[in-house]
């Protein structure tokens, strides 16, 4: 793995210093991908420029297309207020390192001052040290490996110092997840996994739901792996079968958790589907059979359903603006930019600024503030930038993410 990162980096570095030398540098062009220019605000001021990048194409484009839609939504809402105002630039990174690192370029030449970084990790992991050479500070709002915040990844030392996480970290998710299986024996008593082991956030989930299950006394009885855009689960599904595993643990993404339930419902497997915060989107995957999904249960620090007023009013805006139900990548892109805003406020920030005054300033708030948002109450984050928040278990039921019995 520490091999594989190392030639991602190089790639992505590579990639980065063709895109700076053949930029004119400065410029203050938006990107065609996405724009809240600066003139369509309320004040006079003049905005923080905000960069970010995402899968808005191929099989990640649900969450990336999620939180653009949520990131342009609340900047709307802050410009509006008239105090801080921003500008947002968001390109197309295909969640590929490579693609990501091209887009790092587009956005440094478009003049980002502050970023949204990226919305998966792998991407995160590849610029990351681009983030830290430039002193820009960045919150990613679902890029949830270590490898995103930490030059070391899965040893979680060396951390970038000014990017942080909005999303609660693949270690939490890992943990949490067996000790919500472990306090609700009735989901099942034999574990199968299946992980995606070239993925660092699959992968470090995976590494740490086995360190919790261990020490919780769970039983393991099949562990399955895939890499890159396999399809055909057939033999990993029904090796979990075979071990007599009643609960399935899926800590990847929506589109092969799709696959892996079309696979299991065509042999007549009906274990416990357990997933983690990737497998949000399930629901809106084009072509997808969503009665399959029925009884999935996942931890998400976001339920759409919630009786909150902050909850109902961001739903009810969000299905206004996009005509669909935001999942927990809108709800944590959402959060980013307003946590950037009472960060922004609270420093005095503006846009005539450095970006290495400005990343000081912004890295000075979030190690010292409290934030409460959607995706959580009492937020606050450390020196490395992981963020303080539990996360929820839910399931889906009805075709509809409901929360899970505590």
């Amino acid at each position: 793995m520490k091999k594989f990162w190392k030639i991602t980096l190089a790639v992505a570095m590579s990639a980065f210093m063709a895109a700076s030398l053949a930029a004119c540098g400065g410029s203050t062009s938006s990107s065609s991908s996405s724009s809240t220019p600066a003139e369509s605000t309320e004040s006079g001021s003049a905005a923080i420029k905000i960069g970010g990048s995402g899968p808005l194409t191929g099989p990640a484009a649900v969450y990336g297309t999620a939180v653009k839609n949520a990131a342009e939504m609340a900047v709307e809402e802050v410009n509006a207020k008239g105090g801080v105002q921003f500008e947002l630039q968001f390109e197309d990174d295909k969640h590929d390192a490579e693609e990501a690192a091209t887009a790092y370029g587009t956005l440094k030449d478009g003049g980002m001052q502050i970023s949204l970084a990226t919305v998966t990790s792998a991407p995160g992991a590849a610029v990351a040290p681009l983030y830290q050479e430039d002193q820009t500070f960045a919150i990613t709002p679902s890029g949830s490996s270590p490898s995103v915040v930490f030059s070391d990844g899965e040893n979680m030392t060396g951390a970038y110092g000014n990017v942080f996480q909005m999303c609660f970290s693949d270690p939490n998710q890992g943990s949490g997840s067996a000790s919500y299986i472990k306090a609700h024996p009735e989901l099942g008593s034999k574990i199968a996994i299946i992980y995606k082991n070239d993925d660092p956030y699959s992968k470090g989930i995976f590494n740490t739901f086995s360190a919790q299950a261990e020490a919780d006394s769970l039983e393991i009885v099949y562990t399955g792996t895939f890499k890159g855009e396999e399809s055909d689960f057939k033999v990993q599904v029904a090796d979990a079968k075979s071990a007599g595993a009643d609960l399935l643990f899926l800590p990847i993404y929506y589109t092969p958790a799709s696959q892996i339930l079309q696979e299991a419902n065509s042999i007549g497997y009906k274990p416990t589907f357990f997933g983690v915060d990737g497998m949000d989107g399930i629901l809106d995957l084009e072509g997808f059979d969503t009665s399959l999904a029925e009884g999935v249960y996942l931890l998400t620090p976001f339920v759409a359903n919630a009786e909150d007023e902050l909850t109902k009013t961001f739903v009810e805006n969000y299905k206004a603006k996009t005509g669909e139900i935001p999942n927990q990548f809108a709800a944590d892109a959402y959060d980013c930019i307003y946590a950037m805003a009472q960060a922004c406020e609270a420093a005095g920030i503006t846009a005539d600024m450095s970006n290495a005054d400005i990343c000081a300033a912004m890295v000075e708030q979030f190690t010292t503030m409290t934030f409460n948002g959607l995706t959580g109450t009492d937020m606050t984050w450390n020196e490395n930038g992981e963020v303080t928040k539990a996360p929820k278990a839910m399931i889906i039921e009805n075709g509809e993410y409901v929360p899970a019995a505590e």
